[in-house]
């Protein structure tokens, strides 16, 4: 069926009360918010480069450079020497096609293969690793050169492969773009392909069609587009092909008669001229600036700009730009290097820089000792597990930084609509003339009569006893029901679409399924029908009951704002004409009093001031007449006011919980939106983001339209005491401003979003997050999370999974470094272990440290990677970004626990070396002596050496096994860590098994100890150490002291320094 044979449904406006169209005279009127300065490039000529940055167009600059939304058809024409009637020649389409190159928009810069693996080397610590990589091949140390290089290896390879599937290059705008089009040339209508279009085409557009460019809307009926990916509009918008607006820098929302590309068209038929393609659109804007380098050298000079791409291109390859934490862990790479040559000199200055490949050697392993080389890796894995235990909390982290960034956000920047809210629109309120009120509550499906609660003033009741209950309906309750209803051309059904003449006969403006229930239509009509479907008062069950049937029916038009039916009844000379529409335009049709008018106007204001959108529903019982079917005056006059339907898009049920949580948390949520200011004030109340806590003044401070924001500089908002909570009416740019501005005020921040519009905001805040199910691909491309529930409260998952990463990290990072300053005291104090040549002798070999860095500190790390989150992870604040994961408690545990770690391997070392064993081993009196050239090879003279090692060797190990349960919590000890849930004196049994990942790699840890000391070759070749016996005596004493020091320490901590837990205020003190 053509479009000209389906009758039209009422248009979903976005102002709450007021239309465009005066109801006396039908002229539109001029849109509000009309000083909102918007960044608008394009122009019919003169065009900028899409590479200049944005600036809000002036009237007096659009006299220079028209927009095509201030001109006149006929103008347009001729500026573009084209003809609406007939279009372009083949010929000049062609030429202008070879001029101005395809209507193709490029993709933002996404991260190549190569990019992708320089990313895997660009951090301090793995440069670091190379360096020592390196000068171990340098001197023929292949052993320790090789284990380093399978390090660098497993670094890179278990981040590239994650990185490698999380970043694809962002194509998605292709798939946005109209693969054909319908065009007028040489006054035939022809298909062709999208990307060929030229400006002056003139394009014909039709329901469902994606519009393939900017177009100046000329001519037209009743045609609505969705343009809710680009400016964030919660409704179709209409448009009007002859009204002219005379400001340039209107906002792209309130262009009544621009069609933008990538738009869809809802409703109705129309035509229009080709003003803008590819890369000059307003999506191709918003591609343009997810394309852009941030710091660009236009306006500086030729070797300004050389030293500043060196600049650039230095602290990328050294870490230092990227998330908080990147950049402190390769700080802190950059500083355990510094140290490593510091030892390193230590240890030649002790040779008295008798540089040889022994006392080199011995320099790279105290090189190698400082230096965590399986953080990286253990960092990555971490992430990585943490990524799958995201994914379950419906969020799909793209980028495994941002899943340790998103845990230290200050500011959450959010979308309204389908974010905060459910996308879908609802009846929330009905006010009837007689005074009675009715309000939907907890409604979870909008799609469903029966979800939610309806309270008739003030009396719940339950929508199935509205269902039994329309018997008892009073007359003018029904009527308001039944006009809801029968003047209508949604449908909503159970399960699969109906088929019947209802649906067949209505135009299909948008399709969307829910479990059990589809509905069909505009998303207004659809919430009015639901509303009547909650009292047993379907179309169908109306017409199936009082054998009505319909007569005439007056359409919808943009002209009148309003839409009429009559029908009829059998065995009756009456019928009844039900009418819906804007008040505005349906007060003067009344037969009313002034009073009850201007009660009307009253509580449509009341209304409106809640943000709701405004309807209002009349009736009349007239005598059959033939006028009523042909003459709409005839009609629509001397209407019955019956009362006023208030509509909006309700938020979820889970934003307000979450929008809470985040306030216990610190963390300070704004919201973005391209809605009216008054719809985005009254979400904003209900989902606590203006909390009832703030008074007036407060509460006008916190909301403010984007125009005001756009209207001050820089210095002007950070002025501003603090940033407004809710913004409206937003742009593109607008969002970048303000995360611009949070940036300044050392804030760190989430911008979530789902439209186009906010890609850009996206790529710029410190973590994007794009809604999965009803985000557009530009949207989840730019982000660096996406949700997959589309749920708000899915946030409050990613940021306690940030911060538990966060905590975790400072574990694992303290085990590894508790190991680290162990091995250095215990290889510089080695220096004065002499052999009979005078070379110092190896307390540990270069491999044992590396086994002990690599394979036992490494799953030990793992395992407290993935320790629970602490009772009090959401009542903390953020952590200072600052100070970042060294805080001052890590610091000074750190060191603690590595000096008693330290000494005690010295004393394990000096036990076996010192202690007479010869008549236990039947060897030479080799105690007190280390022997000949025992770092380079086993021989007779090394026995005590290498059983001393070996000591060493498993006394560290234990010790590292140990330190792992130790640093599950910084203050509790070991033996009452959990006292909430494990009382006892055997709860330490329960501690360590709560955790069965660390279990298994301390038990695996304890029992690879016996192989690598005992099996033969591999001990004394490669180790460079023996079997032991008696020494295990030595090794589980130092296990018992270490133990012992740990446990006074904490306890030290907790008699001393009260309510910390992880460096963080307790909860009774946030």
């Amino acid at each position: 069926m053509g479009i000209e044979d389906q009758p039209s449904v009422e248009e979903s406006t976005e102002p709450p009360i007021c239309g465009y169209i005066d109801a006396a005279t039908g002229t539109p009127h001029s849109p509000r918010n009309r000083g909102t300065t918007v960044s608008i490039a394009s122009t019919i000529s003169g065009l900028p480069s899409p590479h200049q940055p944005e600036k809000a167009v002036s009237s007096s600059a659009a006299e220079d450079h028209p927009e095509p939304h201030t001109l006149a058809a006929e103008h347009l024409e001729r500026l573009l020497k084209t003809d609406v009637k007939n279009g372009l020649d083949d010929g000049e389409a062609a030429r202008r096609l070879e001029h101005n190159g395809p209507n193709k928009v490029e993709g933002a810069q996404g991260l190549s293969t190569w990019k992708i693996l320089l990313r895997q080397v660009s951090n301090s610590l793995t440069m670091v690793l190379i360096i020592v990589m390196a000068l171990s091949f340098a001197i023929n140390d292949y052993i320790e050169g090789g284990v380093i290089a399978a390090v660098i290896s497993l670094n890179i390879i278990v981040g590239f492969v994650q990185d490698y599937r999380a970043e694809q290059t962002i194509q998605s705008l292709y798939a946005l773009s109209a693969p054909t089009c319908k065009v007028i040339h040489s006054g035939q209508i022809v298909i062709i392909k999208a990307e060929t279009l030229v400006r002056g085409d003139i394009v014909m557009l039709n329901v469902g069609d994606i519009i393939p460019a900017d177009l100046r809307f000329v001519d037209g009926l009743n045609l609505s587009t969705d343009e809710a990916l680009l400016t964030g509009e919660s409704l179709p918008v209409s448009k009007h092909p002859r009204v002219l607006l005379d400001d340039a820098s209107i906002p792209l929302g309130d262009r009544m008669n621009m069609l933008y590309s990538a738009s869809t068209v809802t409703r109705g038929r129309g035509k229009g001229i080709v003003v803008a393609t590819g890369m000059d659109t307003e999506v191709g804007k918003i591609a343009q600036l997810l394309r852009v380098n941030p710091g660009s050298n236009d306006d500086i000079s030729p070797s300004s700009a050389y030293w500043k791409r060196v600049k650039t291109s230095t602290r990328s390859i050294l870490g230092l730009d990227g998330t908080p934490l990147q950049v402190k862990l390769s700080k802190f790479a950059l500083l355990l290097f510094a140290l490593a040559i510091l030892l390193a000199i230590i240890v030649f200055s002790a040779s008295l820089w008798n540089v040889d490949d022994e006392v080199l050697i011995y320099g790279i392993c105290v090189g190698v000792a400082v230096i965590p080389e399986s953080l990286i890796a253990v960092l990555t894995i971490s992430m990585a597990v943490g990524t799958k235990a995201m994914a379950k909390g419906n969020v799909i982290v793209r980028k495994l930084s941002a899943l340790e960034a998103v845990g230290g956000v200050t500011n959450i920047c959010s979308d309204k609509t389908g974010t905060l809210t459910q996308g879908k629109m609802i009846t929330r309120k009905i006010w009837l003339r007689n005074g009675s009120t009715a309000t939907v509550e907890a409604c979870t499906d909008p799609f469903d009569p029966s979800s939610g609660i309806v309270t008739w003033n003030d009396l719940r009741s339950e929508p199935q006893d509205g269902l039994k209950s329309t018997s008892r309906l009073r007359p003018i309750t029904r009527k308001f029901l039944e006009c809801l209803s029968l003047c209508n051309n949604a449908s909503v059904t159970e399960g699969k679409p109906v088929s019947s003449d209802d649906a067949a006969d209505t135009l299909t403006i948008s399709t969307a399924t829910v479990p059990n229930w589809t509905a069909v239509g505009e998303p207004t009509e659809i919430a009015l029908q639901v509303f009547a479907m909650r009292f047993g008062l379907s179309k169908n069950t109306i017409s199936q009951s009082d054998g009505v049937h319909i007569l005439a029916e007056h359409p919808f038009d943009s002209s009148c704002k309003r839409m009429t039916v009559v029908y009829s009844s059998p065995g009756s000379d009456s019928v009844d004409v039900y009418t819906k529409g804007a008040l505005e335009v349906i007060l003067p049709l009344l037969d009313a009093s002034d009073d009850i008018k201007a009660e009307f106007t009253a509580k449509a204001e009341s209304l409106a001031a809640e943000g709701l959108r405004v309807l209002c529903i009349a009736h009349k019982a007239v005598e059959a007449n033939p006028a009523l079917i042909d003459a709409r005056d005839s009609t629509e006059c001397n209407l019955a006011p019956l009362g006023l339907a208030g509509l909006y898009d309700p938020p979820r049920l889970e934003t307000a919980d979450a929008v809470k949580r985040c306030k216990i948390a610190g963390i300070s949520v704004h919201m973005l939106t391209g809605d009216h200011i008054k719809t985005a004030k009254a979400i904003a109340h209900e989902v606590g983001i203006l909390g009832s806590s703030l008074n007036a003044t407060e509460v006008a401070n916190a909301i403010m339209p984007a125009a005001s924001f756009d209207a001050l500089t820089d210095a002007d908002i950070d002025q501003l005491e603090t940033l407004p909570l809710v913004l409206a009416r937003c742009s593109p740019s607008t969002k970048v401003r303000v995360v611009e501005a949070m940036h300044r005020r050392g804030g760190f921040c989430v911008m979530t979003g789902d439209g186009v519009n906010d890609s850009p905001a996206l790529k710029k805040s410190d973590v994007g997050i794009a809604m999965g199910l009803n985000g557009s691909d530009v949207a989840k491309e730019a982000a660096d999370m996406v949700l997959t529930d589309d749920n708000f409260a899915s946030i409050v998952t990613a940021v306690e999974e940030g911060r538990r990463l966060f905590d975790n990290i400072q574990k694992f990072l303290l085990h590894l470094l508790v190991s680290n300053i162990a091995q250095v005291i215990l290889l510089l104090v080695g220096l004065a272990f002499k052999d009979g040549d005078g070379r110092s002798v190896f307390p540990l070999s270069p491999i044992e440290i590396l086994w002990a860095n690599l394979i036992t500190s490494s799953f030990l790390a793992l395992g407290l990677g993935l320790e629970e989150a602490q009772p009090d992870i959401m009542v903390r604040p953020p952590h200072d970004l600052r100070v970042g994961i060294f805080t001052r408690e890590i610091i000074i545990d750190k060191m603690a626990y590595g000096i008693f770690m330290g000494s005690l391997c010295i004393a394990a070392f000096t036990t076996v070396i010192y202690t007479p064993m010869q008549d236990i081993y039947k060897d030479p009196p080799w105690y007190g002596r280390l022997g000949s050239e025992c770092n380079a090879v086993y021989n007779e003279s090394c026995n005590s050496v290498y059983r001393a090692r070996a000591t060493t060797y498993a006394t560290l190990s234990f010790l590292l096994l140990f330190t792992a349960w130790e640093v599950k919590h910084f203050t509790r000890s070991l033996f009452n860590m959990y006292p909430e849930m494990y009382p006892g004196p055997f709860s330490v049994f329960r501690t360590v098994w709560r955790n069965k990942f660390l279990f298994g790699a301390v038990v695996a840890g304890f029992v690879i100890t016996f192989p690598v000391i005992y099996l033969p070759v591999i001990n004394r070749t490669v180790f460079k150490h023996q079997g032991i016996g008696i020494e295990w005596a030595v090794v589980a004493a130092c296990v018992v002291a270490y133990i012992a020091l740990v446990e006074l320490w904490k306890a030290g901590k907790r008699r001393f320094i009260k309510g910390t837990t992880h460096g963080q205020p307790a909860v009774g003190q946030v």
